[in-house]
């Protein structure tokens, strides 16, 4: 298999940690998709995936699956033995659930807020383009603002569980884990009174899936050019 992607973008650190949980490191290429240069936005790219956004898996037949819940979707499950997509209908309707409030509420106004509400990747790296659209860094910024409103959400639902979705780490962890580290790196403020995310984003860290596997969330040379 091929993974293309970016090493400490927010959705490759969620495919990452998915393949060291899974074991499965050795078995994936990386290949590293040049953001700054817009690559995912070339013809080669767009080919295997028309929505233009990383991290994208070619398997050995060449079948391509692009979106990350769904790229986490097929790991998990390859053998037989789903530990983060839920294993009984209940389980997966909870963590599917959480997945998407936590993509709806966090990790997407975050993104907004990094590409509209600062300079992000540069202008012509926005994900969409609306040249006459005087009020985008306003729009971005407030996206910003939703952001921070809604962390304390997820902070109440781990004061009531061990983990996002219940008591077993899963692909919703993953997406949290990877959204709250975004929107520290970009510099949205989670307030230190938030004590349970706090102890969860601890004890997230620590797990051997985990460890050193995110990074920034920008590598610097991405920071350093994103105006470019």
């Amino acid at each position: 298999m091929k993974l293309y992607d970016r090493e400490g973008t927010p959705n490759a650190a969620r495919i990452r940690i998915v393949l060291a949980q899974k074991g499965l490191e050795n078995q994936v290429e990386f290949v590293s998709v040049d953001l700054i240069a817009a690559e995912q936005k070339q013809p080669a790219f767009l080919a295997m995936n028309p929505i233009g956004k990383t991290p994208v898996l070619v398997l050995d037949d060449g079948f391509v699956i692009s979106e990350s819940t769904a790229i986490t979707e097929y790991l998990d499950n390859l053998d037989g033995n789903p530990v983060l997509t839920g294993r009984t209908p209940r389980e997966k309707a909870a963590i599917h659930m959480m997945q998407r409030r936590v993509e709806m509420m966090l990790l997407e106004p975050v993104d907004d807020y990094f590409h509209y509400g600062t300079p992000g990747l540069g202008e012509r790296l926005k994900p969409w383009r609306m040249p006459d659209w005087p009020n985008a860094k306003e729009w971005g910024q407030r996206r910003g603002v939703q952001a921070v409103q809604n962390i304390p959400y997820f902070d109440g639902v781990l004061r009531q569980q061990a983990f996002i979705a219940g008591n077993h780490f899963s692909m919703a962890d993953i997406t949290l884990f990877a959204s709250v580290a975004f929107a520290s790196a970009i510099g949205l403020s989670i307030d230190a009174r938030l004590t349970a995310l706090g102890h969860w984003r601890s004890r997230v860290s620590a797990l051997p899936a985990v460890r050193n596997r995110t990074g920034q969330t920008l590598r610097s040379e991405d920071i350093a050019r994103r105006s470019a």
